[in-house]
């Protein structure tokens, strides 16, 4: 309760019969007035307090299944100790494989867009952070002519035309009772974290993706080398049937035989020229560049990028943090989790503080003006207000609000499971590309000796042939095998190259790439802030690398500072 004042009344009252030769009110009447304002004083008090209450559930990250450790863990090449993912491309050491990811980063037209989603999400946020504060606070003024009907009241006890003149403050306040607006902030801060975290995993998939992309190309390129090389000698394979044929020491079809080889090796030939330019192309776009300047990036012919035979892991409780995907099903979650109370709110009454204060006056007005004109408005007289509580409680809405929780909460537990869901395929694609690692790993080294067979094979059948000791099929078959052989070599020593990125992009690697970057580059800053005031939106340095939701039931505070 507010102490009561009342009796310093008495003295003030005195002082002004003093002066001016009132009587001072009786005591009973000031003693009602100050009642009367301790009651509305302690009414705005507890309407103000209230808001510090917030119906809805508070969110809680949901419970997802999650192995304890990997299928493979026993394995000596695979490693669950800690491990650094962030740049998990260096593990190739390729110069050039480096430069292409980080202009990928730069200038990949799918990651700006991400990143201007993030300004979207930063302004929607922007907009919540506003609503707790007066929704209404603005000046107005008018100026109208009048002309009234004579058969209207006072219509012709005045004049009949005049002018009004009015300005003016007015202002409305919803207060934050149910903490509606409260929830609205805690929505959009967690959406604004899950286009983070969408970023983060489009980086991901990128950085995956133009690695991939370029173990393609030099795979083709290695197929290529090993198709001209196999061309080269099959000719003089052929060279030789021919001149064993012309001397009479071997049949035409010895010739057939080698002439059949070679061009079905030659024919192998433009199709991988094909791939291998489709290959480029594609990195071209991953790069955000014309595909006519990729081939200059990636300069001369180098071999396929070679994988560790070890790698570091970690283990399976860390996906839940590492994975921009799992953060941003769970921010995607914590953000419905807030809409589900912006829908309760709706249930229960509106309170609100409205008030206006102005000056009006009109020209001419007969009876209801009292002559009054335009250089009357600025007079004290001329003075006009209200000002007041409101309440608005739609009670009967005929279930559509009730409805409209349920559609939030259903929408809500589908995210939940949507998460749960993102959990299990995290862990299952990992554990993907990690049988896949091991297992074209073991395959690389097989055909790694199938191959040095082969060409032992292949040597002493050209030399049988030329002693008269085989016939050419044993060299056919020789050479046709190696060149197989050779072209799966090739294609295994890209898939283990290919698995281990998998894996990396499954462990959530790559992302911290944008770490102390801005979303956007600074070219596009100019450009928008050319078209609009982004105020301090532009760039992102108060975005903290936090990226973890509030805490379950954390007290949501009254406001917030705004963006301007």
């Amino acid at each position: 309760m507010f102490p009561d004042t009342s009796e310093g009344y008495g003295p003030v009252s005195a002082h002004r019969e003093k002066f001016t030769g009132c009587r001072p009110a009786p005591l009973w009447i000031l003693r009602a007035i100050a009642k009367r304002c301790r009651s509305w004083v302690g009414l705005l008090a507890r309407v103000l307090l209230a808001g510090g209450c917030m119906v809805g559930p508070d969110f809680v990250r949901p419970d997802a299944p999650m192995e304890e450790g990997w299928i493979k863990k026993e394995d000596p090449r695979i490693k669950s100790g800690p491990a650094d993912y962030s740049k998990w491309w260096t593990v190739f050491d390729d110069p050039a494989l480096n430069t292409i990811i980080e202009t990928a980063y730069q200038q990949n037209l799918d990651l700006q867009i991400a990143g201007l989603r993030i300004l979207e999400a930063r302004a929607q946020l922007g907009i919540a952070t506003g609503q707790p504060y007066p929704q209404t606070q603005q000046v107005s003024a008018d100026a109208k002519a009048n002309g009234l009907s004579e058969n209207a009241i006072n219509g012709k006890g005045g004049d009949r035309f005049f002018h009004e003149y009015q300005m003016g403050f007015d202002a409305a306040w919803e207060l934050d009772f149910w903490g509606r607006f409260r929830r609205g902030v805690e929505s959009a801060d967690a959406s604004l974290y899950a286009s983070i975290a969408n970023y983060d995993d489009i980086l991901v998939a990128l950085t995956a993706e133009v690695a991939r992309t370029y173990v393609l190309i030099r795979t083709f390129e290695k197929r290529l080398a090993v198709a001209r090389e196999n061309v080269k000698n099959q000719t003089e394979s052929l060279r030789i049937a021919e001149a064993r044929f012309e001397a009479g020491a071997a049949s035409k079809l010895d010739v057939a035989q080698a002439t059949a080889l070679l061009k079905e090796t030659q024919v192998s030939i433009p199709g991988l020229k094909v791939s291998l330019r489709q290959a480029q192309n594609g990195l071209a776009t991953l790069l955000g560049i014309l595909p006519t300047d990729v081939r200059d990036m990636l300069g001369k012919s180098t071999p396929i990028p070679t994988a560790p035979a070890e790698v570091a892991v970690g283990i399976p409780a860390e996906l839940l943090r590492r994975r921009p995907d799992i953060r941003m099903a769970e921010l995607q979650a914590a953000a419905q989790s807030a809409r589900i109370g912006i829908a309760k709110s709706e249930l229960y009454p509106r309170f609100s503080l409205k008030g206006s204060i102005g000056l009006q006056s009109s020209e001419k007005g007969g009876v209801l003006s009292n002559n009054a004109h335009f250089s009357g408005l600025f007079n004290s007289s001329s003075v006009a207000y209200f000002v007041g509580p409101t309440l608005q409680w739609p009670i009967l809405n005929y279930g559509r609000l009730k409805n409209n929780v349920r559609v939030q909460d259903a929408r809500f537990q589908q995210l939940v499971v949507n998460y749960q869901n993102t959990v299990l395929q995290a862990a299952q694609e990992v554990e993907d590309a990690m049988v896949g690692f091991l297992q074209t790993q073991e395959q690389t080294r097989l055909l790694s000796e199938s191959v040095v067979q082969y060409q032992l094979s292949v040597d002493l059948s050209l030399i049988q042939y030329r002693e008269g000791l085989a016939s050419y099929q044993r060299v056919v078959d020789a050479q046709r095998y190696l060149t197989q052989q050779q072209d799966n070599l090739a294609s295994t020593t890209r898939s283990v190259a290919v698995n281990l990125v998998a894996m990396y992009k499954a462990l959530g690697g790559g992302w911290e790439l944008r770490q102390g970057k801005d979303f956007v580059s600074g070219k596009t800053h100019e450009e928008m802030r050319k078209r609009t005031d982004w105020g301090n939106l532009l760039p992102h340095e108060d975005l903290h690398e936090d990226l973890e939701p509030p805490p379950a039931g954390q007290v949501q505070p009254l406001f917030n500072m705004p963006d301007w």
